[in-house]
């Protein structure tokens, strides 16, 4: 399905929404229930309710479930929740119950608000107060237990899934000691004893990162200044297979790191991503390779003749390339760029502008495919920040508004697509949010019609479920 420049403009212009888009959402997002679409014609789930307990303004029919809460839920160990929410990812556990690993992006030490309690075994360094937990909870997002993946990181900011069923969490730091990429195993807890950096994918201001499923290439965001950030690509060592734990068993130079570098048509370096302002430019990409990985002489992104952007953020693997987002471009509206690594080339594919259904959308940050076609953008603006959507069909809707000012992070599906878990990033709270999905049935099994559901907005407060062979994190692998 093609969507040119002005057919989608001319939808928007209709719908008061600001996006320009091109190319075909469905292969873009790569939808696990590609076949269950919603109906022709969606536009979005309509006007945000204000929520009266000031937190989440979302849809009528929508509600949400609080999962965790810094300093107020606990951990398995009975230390408050960490706060300070980013990235996150959720997998399927093996009874069938759901694994969510979060990010913590704690820029102090481990006596700051909202740090990573440090737990032995899984502490990187005494310094930091960064790093993930691990929150289990029932398919329908009610809070089971919560435990420490990862402690002693700084900033842990995005990441990224592997196609081996793991998270990729990233340091957006540059701080003496950190600025690695760490893997944290959401169902073998033990595997995330005695954390290792990644130190072959570099050490920069990480942001997220994504992975080519067939070459096993990883492409990594970085959100920096002076100078502004860049994209890498790690390409693995022959032989390399993937597997948790493998990564780190690596070398600090296996493999190669390498910069992109664009140019245009007319063969002129691209010294920044903020000069494209329509959809459909392309430019032609090389990749500078890295040397210094540990940057012990300097910033990585330091070098000459390559191609940076203020504030790249999010990735996501689909369409056979690399969805990556720049926050900053254009005033802070926003870009969304695919690299094709057929024919090395990148594209803009959407430009963000400012309005839908009365709601400032502006400033992408990380971005997740919905199961049933449509993408999910968090935004982290000067403004209103959202949950926006944008369907197949190529029509952008406003989907949650969070009223307690801070930005939505690290949306996630459940892996059967019924709850999309996504966080206030301060102090901290991860929410389950539920509703009349397009494509699903009351049941949840995939359907055409449009689904109604109930006006009532609710405010389900998650507590932790203990006991039952199950429910304990040292049945899975660890205490604590």
């Amino acid at each position: 399905m093609g969507i040119t420049r002005r057919s989608f403009l001319t939808r928007t212009s209709q719908t008061g929404l600001g996006i320009a888009l091109t190319g075909s959402l469905q292969s873009l997002l790569g939808a696990p229930a590609a076949a269950a679409q919603p109906p022709a014609g969606f536009t979005g789930y309509g006007p945000l309710v204000d929520d009266p307990n000031g937190r989440l303004a979302l849809p009528e029919g929508f509600s949400y479930r609080l999962v965790t809460e810094a300093g107020k839920t606990r951990l398995y160990s009975k230390d408050p929740s960490p706060g300070i929410h980013d990235g996150a990812a959720a997998f399927e556990a093996p009874d069938g119950n759901v694994l969510v690993v979060l990010n913590h992006e704690v820029r102090g030490g481990p006596d700051d608000a909202g740090a990573v309690p440090h737990l032995s075994g899984y502490t990187y360094r005494d310094d930091a107060g960064g790093g993930c937990t691990v929150v289990k909870t029932t398919p329908d997002g009610e809070l089971i237990w919560e435990t420490v993946a990862l402690a002693g990181t700084s900033t842990n900011c995005a990441g990224g899934i592997t196609p081996w069923n793991t998270w990729l969490t990233c340091e957006e730091t540059e701080d003496d000691g950190h600025g690695w990429v760490f893997e944290v195993d959401p169902v073998d807890l033990t595997a995330n004893q005695n954390p290792t950096p990644i130190a072959a994918l570099g050490r920069f201001v990480h942001e997220a990162c994504c992975i080519d499923p067939d070459t096993l290439a990883i492409y990594l965001t970085e959100d920096a200044t002076d100078p502004y950030g860049t994209v890498y690509r790690w390409t693995p060592p022959r032989g390399f297979r993937g597997a948790s734990g493998a990564l780190k068993q690596l070398g600090p130079s296996a493999g190669q790191l390498a910069a992109m570098t664009c140019t245009d048509t007319d063969g002129n370096l691209v010294d920044d991503l903020d000069q494209a302002d329509q959809p459909d430019t392309v430019y032609t990409v090389e990749w500078l390779p890295v040397d210094d990985r540990a940057a012990e002489n300097g910033s990585l992104r330091s070098i000459d003749g390559i191609t940076r952007a203020a504030k790249l953020e999010g990735a996501w693997w689909a369409d056979d390339g690399a969805y990556l987002v720049s926050s900053y471009a254009d005033s802070h509206r926003g870009q969304i760029w695919h690299y094709n690594p057929t024919d090395s080339t990148l594209t803009l594919t959407t430009v963000f502008a400012v309005d839908a259904d009365g709601e400032t959308v502006e400033a992408p940050d990380n971005i997740v495919a919905a199961p049933y076609g449509g993408l999910i953008v968090s935004t982290d603006g000067d403004g209103d920040n959202h949950l926006a959507g944008i369907t197949p069909a190529g029509t952008a809707y406003p989907l949650a508004r969070s009223q307690m000012g801070s930005e939505f992070t690290g949306p996630t599906f459940s892996p059967d697509g019924r709850v999309l878990f996504a966080g206030i990033q301060k102090p901290g709270v991860l929410f389950a949010i539920t509703g009349p999905w397009q494509g699903r049935t009351a049941t949840g099994r995939p359907d055409q019609r449009s689904a109604a559901g109930t006006s009532e907005r609710s405010e389900e407060t998650g507590s932790p479920r203990r006991g039952g062979a199950s429910q304990s994190p040292a049945r899975e692998g660890v205490v604590g």
